[in-house]
């Protein structure tokens, strides 16, 4: 909990090592700190307000840095307090001593995400709006950006304010029968009080749903590239990447660690991981044994894992090739995807080459087991990429609700955990009303509302809030 919200803070709030630096000031004495260390023509002032102006830091040698100063009267401002920013040269010492003259002219250093915080506090943002802007900080993907963008803009506090509401609206009905138990007011029949709750709990727990959409656009997915040595998995990095990060050749066993790069496809992060080849130990050296043995791991942990086979190898080699391949998927707790690649330099058609892939029978039913589908690509060329990537893409959303898929309004894991808590203490509610327990339906919607408004922060407590906000960086 921060000890002086009434302080005037400052905080440098754009990253290191950009054109442009931000030092941004809010509390009570914005103004005048603002004043204490800047100069120009015409002063930051309610005179001025939200205009830029041009000027000088005051340094105490020389004419001081060009720079540029506004000021945003609260409570028309982010945090809704006096704001101002002086906007200085970018790098890595400019900022920092206009931030260290603000501070001696009486501002605190901010603490870890204060700003946005004191927006809360003051009616600004709501908590899904606050944690909004961490996501946005945050995004890695054009996706992710767009979805943090929404839970800013309320897309997500206003569909849980309704829930919320709804559910007063109905303790309100609960409770009134107890305190006017003798009096003919216009009730709900139990039956339709229990269908509205019903349809109530479908609607947090169909919204709790898109947390898996949210994981998935913000935190990406990891996909790692595996086969045998020389199957092309670096040239396929670097193909996917639009760059050559990967060194390749013809030597088997030329990468020996893994290599993590993250690419876009479809809107969504993917972490791709290049392996090293897989083959037998005995065959490799010390290190690229150690090699072979990161890439067993990352097997058992990435969520899809793309498995190259040669096309361009000589067809008595595909029985080795389908064995390892079988070997290796047994290992995936993921999706698994084979992909037969170098088909520039293949000697039969895709459909032939599927059609090697042996068609087993099972030892209980003697049923074909089922047959992989293949990708058929070539990293050289480029040919068959675009499929690949949608079916990368048809991959990671593959399980999802086609209306969690949209993301219209994507809700967090945190935000998830209460809606799901709230939708159980909402069937309790409808049992009770069932039984004509009043008290007692009560008391389940009384906490499914205090739930719900712990995703806005109207009920959230300060160790609640202190948990979100530590999360975020100084400045913001």
């Amino acid at each position: 909990m921060f000890e002086h919200e009434n302080d005037t803070i400052a905080a440098i709030c754009t990253g290191a090592g950009g054109a442009v630096g931000i030092i941004r000031i809010s509390g009570p004495r914005a103004l005048s700190t603002v004043r204490a260390v800047w100069r120009g023509r015409r002063m930051p002032g309610p005179e001025y307000p939200r205009v830029m102006l041009y000027g000088h830091i005051v340094s105490g040698a020389g004419a001081g840095e060009p720079s540029l100063a506004v000021f945003m009267p609260g409570p028309h401002s982010f945090t809704g307090e006096d704001v101002a920013e002086i906007h200085c040269h970018g790098g890595s010492f400019a900022a920092r001593r206009a931030l260290r003259l603000v501070l001696q002219a009486g501002a605190r250093l901010a603490q870890n995400g204060e700003f946005t915080r004191r927006a809360f506090l003051n009616g600004k943002l709501d908590l899904t709006q606050a944690e909004g802007v961490l996501d946005l900080i945050n995004a890695g993907s054009e996706r992710a950006g767009l979805l943090a963008e929404r839970r800013l803009n309320g897309a997500v506090g206003s569909l849980v304010r309704e829930i919320r509401a709804e559910i007063v609206h109905l303790l309100s009905e609960c409770e009134s029968r107890l305190d006017f138990s003798e009096e003919d007011l216009d009730w709900m029949p139990p039956d339709v009080l229990c269908e509205t709750i019903g349809a109530l709990r479908k609607q947090a727990a169909d919204l709790a749903l898109t947390a898996r959409t949210g994981a998935l656009i913000r935190d990406g997915v990891s996909l790692v590239i595996a086969g045998p040595p020389n199957a092309g998995k670096s040239s396929l990095l670097n193909r996917m990447l639009g760059y050559d990060r990967a060194i390749v050749t013809p030597v088997p066993g030329t990468t020996r660690d893994t290599l993590e790069e993250s690419v876009s496809i479809g809107g969504i992060a993917f972490r791709v991981t290049d392996t090293a080849g897989l083959r037998d130990a005995e065959q490799a050296d010390p290190v690229e044994a150690m090699g072979m043995e990161r890439s067993q791991q990352s097997l058992g942990a990435a969520d899809i894992v793309l498995w190259l086979l040669d096309a361009s190898a000589p067809a008595e080699s595909f029985p080795a090739q389908f064995e390892a391949m079988k070997r290796a998927e047994t290992a995936v707790r993921g999706k698994f995807i084979p992909c037969w690649n170098k088909m520039d330099g293949a000697a039969m058609d895709p459909d032939e080459l599927d059609r090697a892939y042996p068609d087993e029978k099972t030892d209980t039913d003697h049923t074909a087991a089922k047959q992989p589908v293949f990708e058929h690509i070539s990293a050289r060329t480029g040919d068959g990429i675009e499929h690949l990537f949608r079916r990368l893409e048809e991959t990671a959303w593959d399980g999802l609700p086609p209306a969690a898929q949209s993301g219209d309004a994507v809700v967090s894991e945190r935000h998830a955990v209460l809606l799901e808590q709230a939708a159980k203490h909402l069937d309790a509610a409808c049992e009770c009303v069932r039984a004509e327990s009043w008290e007692l339906a009560g008391s389940s919607l009384r906490t499914a509302a205090e739930l719900t408004g712990c995703i806005t922060g109207e009920t959230a407590t300060p160790d609640v809030l202190d948990e979100i906000f530590s999360r975020f960086c100084i400045g913001k």
